[in-house]
C-alpha cells in the first residue's frame, strides 16, 4: 500500500485520537519539543496477537510517553502499525533501556519478522 507522507501522518494522527492519549491536546500543543513515532512492524506468520501481548505488556508505563499506540493492519493478517508520542526525543531513547522494555524485546524477538515503514515526527496538536 503507497500512502503519500502527509496522509501517512495524518491517518496516525487521527488513530491517536480516536483511540485516546495519555495527554490533552491543550498539553501537547503547549510543549513544542514533543517526539513521535509512527511504524510498521511484521510479526512472523499467524503470531501478531502474540507480538501485541509482548509489546502491551513492556510498554504500560514509560516515563515520558504520551501515547503509545498498537494498531491491526486492517489489509496484512501479521502487520502492526505503532504510534508513539513522546515529551521529548531523550525520553523515547531512555525508554529503550527500561527493565520491562527489555523484556518485551527479548521476548518479541523470535516472532519478528521485520519492519516496514518508520517515520519520525513531531507532533503539532490538532482538531479534537
Amino acid at each position: 500500500m503507497n500512502f503519500a507522507r502527509r496522509e501517512f501522518v495524518g491517518a496516525a494522527a487521527l488513530v491517536l485520537l480516536a483511540q485516546g492519549c495519555r495527554t490533552t491536546m491543550d498539553e501537547v500543543v503547549a510543549n513544542a519539543e514533543l517526539y513521535g513515532l509512527i511504524g510498521q512492524m511484521m510479526a512472523a506468520p499467524g503470531k501478531r496477537d502474540e507480538l501485541i501481548r509482548y509489546l502491551a505488556e513492556g510498554t504500560a508505563e514509560m516515563p515520558g510517553n504520551l501515547a503509545y499506540m498498537i494498531n491491526k493492519d486492517a489489509a496484512d493478517p501479521d502487520a502492526l502499525w505503532i504510534v508513539e508520542v513522546w515529551k521529548d526525543k531523550a525520553a523515547h531513547a531512555a525508554s529503550l533501556s527500561l527493565p520491562q522494555v527489555q523484556a518485551a524485546i527479548a521476548k518479541a524477538r523470535p516472532i519478528l519478522a521485520g519492519f516496514g515503514t518508520r517515520a519520525e515526527v513531531v507532533p503539532v496538536g490538532g482538531r479534537h
